[in-house]
C-alpha cells in the first residue's frame, strides 16, 4: 500500500468519519470487556467443580471472537484512509504529512476539535509541538 500523506485540511476533514469508528470501537471494547469478565467468572466457578459451565463457556468465546472481528474491522476502515490509530481511549490518530521536506506526523486527540499538533515518527505523542508554523507541502 503506497503511503498517503495528508494536508492539514485533508486529515481535518477525516476527523468527522475516524470520530465514528472509534466510538464504534470504544462501544466493542466496553462489550468485549464485560464479556470478558463474565467468561473468567465462568471458568473460576467450572475451576472449583461448582458447576460445569462448558456450553455458556463455549457461547461466550465465541461471542468474544466476534467483537475482536468486528473491532478489527473498525481498525482496518481507519487504517485503509491512510491515518494511523495510535490509541482508542483516548483515540489517537497520527496523519502522515511532510513539513519542510521531513516526514511528520499530524497528530489529533479525540476531543481536540481540530488537528493543532505534529510530531516526527522517533519522538511520539510526547513530543508533539504546536502546528502554528506548519507549512503545508502538496
Amino acid at each position: 500500500m503506497v503511503k498517503k500523506y495528508f494536508t492539514v485540511e485533508e486529515a481535518n476533514q477525516m476527523i468527522p468519519s475516524i470520530t465514528k469508528e472509534l466510538i464504534e470501537l470504544k462501544n466493542l471494547q466496553s462489550d468485549f470487556d464485560v464479556q470478558l469478565k463474565h467468561l473468567n467468572k465462568l471458568k473460576e466457578m467450572k475451576k472449583e467443580h461448582v458447576q460445569t459451565q462448558t456450553e455458556s463457556i463455549f457461547k461466550l468465546e465465541s461471542q468474544l471472537e466476534f467483537l475482536e472481528m468486528q473491532a478489527q474491522l473498525h481498525v482496518t476502515n481507519i487504517q485503509n484512509t491512510g491515518a494511523q490509530l495510535k490509541g482508542i481511549d483516548p483515540g489517537l490518530i497520527d496523519f502522515p504529512s511532510v513539513k519542510e521536506d521531513e516526514d511528520i506526523l499530524l497528530c489529533w486527540k479525540e476531543g481536540e476539535e481540530e488537528i493543532q499538533h505534529y510530531h516526527s515518527a522517533q519522538e511520539g505523542f510526547a513530543g508533539r509541538k504546536p502546528l502554528d508554523n506548519h507549512q503545508e507541502e502538496d
